[in-house]
């Protein structure tokens, strides 16, 4: 039976949410030193990133539509 690693979830985790193989080192380091502030604000640093990338993926898609409706 396997028991339980948090760093492996944690590794898993950072990857599904886009961090590349530097940042996911520099966060594990961080959690092993416990820097909770620290992980906090790369972390927050990379939603604000995501996040951006969405927006701009929303309004391709919106002038997209506008094209498909101007076409009709």
């Amino acid at each position: 039976m396997k028991m339980y690693d948090v760093e492996e979830d944690m590794i898993q985790n950072l990857k599904d949410a886009g961090c590349g193989n530097k940042q996911i080192q520099e966060l594990v380091e961080l959690y092993r030193k416990n820097k909770k502030d620290d992980i906090y604000q790369i972390l927050t640093k990379h939603r604000k990133k995501v996040l951006d990338k969405i927006h701009k993926n929303e309004k391709q898609i919106e002038c997209i539509d506008y094209f498909i409706y101007k076409m009709k």
